[in-house]
Formats: structure tokens, sequence, C-alpha cells
């Protein structure tokens, strides 16, 4: 009896973590809007980074450390929604290398991740050269990434 009660568990555990499985994959077009709007606000909270490490706006540690706070969390989310299934979405950017180099792409990704890792750690560090030097840096991996993968 209990081994009968044991395998009904093993059986609807395993059933309800494939109905789980199935329901935690987002459609393509939820993935292209996720990544859209995680990379909008890259931009958004980058932006005024770029401002102030340029002199067009006055240096503000407060908001810099908030937004490299933000970039870092930001800086992970877009990824997962490059999959095939998204490759023949026209209202795009994304050229079609990036799912014939993906290796290439989740690298260019990581490097940029971990610019905004060292970004975010001169924030908080207060040190105003340093977060201008690491803003080069993030916007550098950026640049690198869009001029392979994204079309203008």
């Amino acid at each position: 009896m209990q081994k009968k009660f044991l395998l009904a568990v093993i059986s609807l555990t395993i059933g309800l973590g494939a109905m789980w499985d199935a329901a935690a994959q987002a459609k393509p077009e939820d993935q292209v809007k996720q990544r859209k709007a995680a990379l909008t606000l890259i931009g958004k909270y980058f932006g005024p980074i770029g401002a102030m490490a340029q002199g067009k706006l006055p240096y503000d540690a407060a908001v810099v450390t908030r937004n490299a706070g933000y970039l870092e969390a930001l800086s992970k989310m877009p990824w997962d929604g490059f999959t095939a299934a998204t490759a023949d979405f026209k209202e795009t950017r994304a050229k079609p290398e990036i799912y014939k180099e993906m290796d290439k792409f989740n690298a260019a990704a990581e490097k940029m991740q971990a610019e905004v890792v060292k970004l975010s750690a001169a924030a908080k560090a207060g040190d105003q050269k340093a977060v201008t030097v690491a803003f080069g840096e993030v916007g550098k991996s950026c640049k690198a990434c869009h001029d392979a993968y994204r079309k203008d």
C-alpha cells in the first residue's frame, strides 16, 4: 500500500513538474517583448550616467549609484529572450547572426554584464573617475554587440 501511495505521489509530482515547465515556457512574442523592455530600461538608466560621465549633466553620485544598481539587475534580463523561436520575428532589430552565433552572442552579453558590475562597484565606491572609465567600458561592450548583432 505504501509503495502504491509513494508511486502515486512521485507520478503526481512528475506530472505537475511537467505542467509547470510547459506553463513557464514563454511565447516567442512575449520573449521579444520582454527583451525589448529590458533593453529599453537599460538605455533609460545608462543614459544619465553617460551624460554625467561626459559632463553634460552635473555629477550626482546618488543617481549614478542607483542607476548602476538597476543596471546590474537589468543587464541579466534580456538574454533569455533571444531563442531560436524568436529568430523569424521581423519587428525586432536583432540580426539573424545572433541565432547562428549564440556562443559569441552570449559571450558578448556576459562581457557587458561584467562591465556593468565594474560600473556599479565604482559608483558604490564614490569614485567619479572610475565611474567615467567604467561607463566607457560598458559603452564599448554595448557597441561591439550592437555592431555585430543589431540592425539599425
